[in-house]
């Protein structure tokens, strides 16, 4: 893991339509099929997140290594570690899981800092520290087939590539992550905390139903990645 201040957590994530188009899944990894479950706690217990809608990445399944998530270590190094154990719902985030997570925060300029593309909300929960190598997977619930349009909301010390899998294969080509480093920026490790939403990545053709999606850090890692918007492709 690299060193991030105010969040970071490594991961290569996994993109599964069970029963659809976009089944992904990490068979090139050695997927043998969805183990895990919808995310659910105290605070969201919707059941699998839908499309179209706002998939947040930090709502990863549940099952743990190797079923829900490969990460390159065990240790949360946001929730608990950055982020103190003090009792409140973000700092202790999914704090026993080895994706790293971390929250938003505008206190200090942090992540409401002039470098900003974009303001992201405040307290919004992400994934950071990403590596190489990592995934996670994420369950949906998909209203009505169709072909959909991916945004996503991120930062990116030094660009790079991810991509989406469907039942092993790829959705499409390695999508480039552009970065949002910004050489005036006074404060060094407030480059992993310049906020931006990419549009359009790519579209995908979704089938009605529960998939679990999977989404992959291929190269430079160092990314800070909030949510995926599903947006039904205009005719």
């Amino acid at each position: 893991m690299f060193n991030q201040s105010a969040g970071r957590a490594r991961f290569r994530a996994c993109l599964v339509l069970i029963g659809g188009f976009l089944m992904g899944g990490c068979a090139s990894a050695g997927w043998k099929g969805h183990q895990g479950t919808p995310f659910h706690d105290s605070v969201y217990h919707g059941g699998p997140q839908k499309i179209p809608g706002r998939i947040q990445c930090a709502y990863y399944d549940l099952g743990g290594e190797g079923v829900a998530y490969h990460d390159t270590d065990a240790k949360n190094n946001g929730s608990g570690i950055l982020n103190p154990a003090n009792g409140t719902y973000l700092n202790e985030f999914r704090m026993h899981e080895g994706v790293d997570t971390s929250y938003t925060k505008f206190h200090g300029q942090i992540d409401n800092n002039p470098f900003d593309l974009v303001q992201p909300p405040e307290g919004q929960l992400y994934v950071g520290w990403t590596a190489p190598g990592e995934w996670f997977n994420l369950t949906v619930e998909v209203g009505h087939a169709g072909v959909y349009s991916l945004d996503l909301l991120y930062t990116s010390n030094r660009g790079g590539t991810i991509s989406l899998d469907r039942n092993g294969k790829p959705l499409g080509p390695p999508i480039n992550i552009i970065s949002t480093r910004n050489d005036h920026e006074p404060i060094a490790w407030r480059q992993w905390h310049h906020w931006n939403v990419m549009t359009n990545l790519t579209e995908m053709k979704l089938p009605k139903g529960v998939s679990v999606l999977t989404v992959r850090i291929l190269t430079e890692g160092n990314m800070n990645l909030a949510y995926l918007d599903f947006k039904p492709k205009l005719k």
